[in-house]
């Protein structure tokens, strides 16, 4: 799975090994399932004296068998690192789980490492694109990919379609469609039946990158190139022309067309991550990590592009917060000592509510009162 994928490259870039990786698949966390194979990995890496840190990782699932697998991750001896997609941890750490948000975070915390690093967004790059340009379009071999961009992307966009939404209003009505900002998991089943699957077929969405590039809406397109044993030998040879010609068309048709490939690779897979890299950037993509780098680049676009409304709003000026103040204090006399204290100019009224809080005899003012 391209989680698994992700979490082991970015491990390996920090320098650390990976004993054993599980696939489980994701309907091994829904409902009728129960999890049962992760139970059985967790016990089986629990009992492995080589592994010092079990990270156990998802996207969204059924939310009772999430919570029951934690329950039985701290029933385990060693720490367990936490990432399931979307789900919002109570706390940074409980008991011997530590929880992350994305998958570059829970390699870090599997680690012991969380790097220094800025602010994520940076200043919207400075592109012409032509009045038509709003959206932006994922194509996804990988579905945790897809889902943790979608889950990204919420911080810039109130609304992305997808094929795998995080909220089923946001389904697709067609998934070969794009409708507004979409991201579509050309990985699932629709798409896989009678053909290989993305991550060593480029042929499907090859072709829909075509598609998206000739729509005059489109003004970003995303995608995603997993690198690793298994996976196509050398996918940018195919992209990385398909990029360039796609771009030359936009730009032929008075348009600008950027376009995000967010590599997942090491220096230790077959495909040699750094040639690769080479020849999307030659093709004119920009070229990404880490996804909060690519969908966070992505949303500085896009919000540029949508710009939000709120109305008039009156500024405050600064100085309003170091003029002198006037208070009148109603009721509770402890407030008003606390103003005079500070030096403010205020008045005590004495108030008390009818009854002095009596719900029983305030019931029966009202009824009198009517």
């Amino acid at each position: 799975g391209t989680g698994l994928q992700a979490i082991m490259v970015a491990i390996d870039n920090l320098g650390g090994g990976v004993t054993h990786a599980i696939g489980t698949g994701g309907r091994d966390l829904n409902e009728q399932i129960g999890a049962i194979t992760a139970r059985q990995a967790l016990a089986l890496l629990d009992s492995d004296p080589d592994t010092h840190m079990i990270v156990l990782a998802s996207k969204p699932s059924s939310p009772v068998v999430a919570a029951q697998l934690m329950r039985f991750a701290q029933t385990l001896r060693k720490p367990v690192t936490v990432n399931f997609l979307g789900y919002v941890p109570p706390a940074r750490k409980i008991g011997n789980l530590h929880f992350a948000l994305t998958l570059h975070e829970t390699a870090e915390l599997a680690m012991g490492v969380i790097e220094a690093r800025g602010p994520e967004r940076e200043p919207p790059p400075k592109i012409e694109f032509a009045a038509s340009q709003l959206y932006v379009r994922g194509l996804f071999s990988g579905g945790t990919l897809a889902s943790e961009t979608l889950l990204l992307l919420r911080a810039f966009s109130s609304r992305v379609y997808s094929n795998v939404p995080l909220d089923p209003d946001d389904r697709l009505p067609d998934s070969t469609i794009s409708r507004e900002h979409t991201i579509v998991d050309l990985g699932e089943d629709e798409f896989t039946l009678g053909r290989l699957h993305p991550m060593m077929d480029n042929d499907l969405r090859l072709r829909r990158l075509q598609q998206e590039a000739a729509d005059t809406e489109t003004a970003v397109i995303l995608l995603d190139v997993i690198l690793g044993d298994g996976a196509h030998p050398n996918p940018s040879a195919e992209l990385a022309p398909a990029i360039a010609a796609a771009k030359t068309a936009a730009r032929s048709a008075g348009r600008y067309l950027e376009v995000v490939a967010l590599v997942l690779g090491s220096e230790s897979d077959p495909q040699d991550a750094g040639a690769q890299i080479e020849q999307l950037l030659q093709a004119g993509a920009r070229v990404e990590t880490r996804t909060e780098a690519a969908a966070s680049y992505v949303g500085s676009i896009i919000t540029t592009l949508n710009p939000d409304s709120y109305g008039d709003i009156a500024p405050v000026a600064l100085d309003a917060f170091t003029q002198p103040l006037d208070a009148i204090n109603v009721g509770l006399e402890s407030f008003y000592e606390s103003l005079t204290v500070q030096g403010a100019a205020a008045v005590h009224v004495d108030w008390r509510p009818p009854a002095h809080g009596n719900e029983k005899l305030m019931s029966i003012l009202e009824k009198m009162k009517n």
